[in-house]
Formats: C-alpha cells, structure tokens, sequence
C-alpha cells in the first residue's frame, strides 16, 4: 500500500487518519475483553495498559499496511 491521500467522500485524508481509527476500534474491543475476564484489575495503571495496547496495535496495523 501506499502511503497517499485517500478519497473520502471528496475530502482527501491521510492513510494514518483512518489507522488510527481502525486501532481505535480494535482497541476498544480488546478492551472490553480485558475488563470481561477481571485482567485490568491486576495492572499497575489501567488507563496506560490500555494505552499501550493502543499504541501496541496501531504499529501492528501501520506495519501491515506498509507490505
């Protein structure tokens, strides 16, 4: 894939815009997988855990859109 500007309804975004969404929404579910099964109450810092998980999860995506 390349890494240009991508017609959205006639308004040009950039390809990491709609990464960092498509993270978003995987990170949210994962999310609420982790708070199902009790595993944020045995993180120091949930809110950074989650965060991380985040980050963790956009440069996967990042990395598989560059192939």
């Amino acid at each position: 894939m390349k890494f240009t500007e991508i017609d959205l309804f006639g308004v040009y975004v950039a390809p990491i815009s709609l990464l960092l969404v498509a993270a978003w929404v995987i990170a949210i579910g994962l999310r609420w997988v982790v708070a199902r099964y009790g595993v944020l109450n045995h993180v120091w810092h949930p809110a950074l855990f989650v965060f991380a998980v985040y980050l963790i999860v956009l440069s996967s995506l990042t990395l598989l859109a560059a192939r």
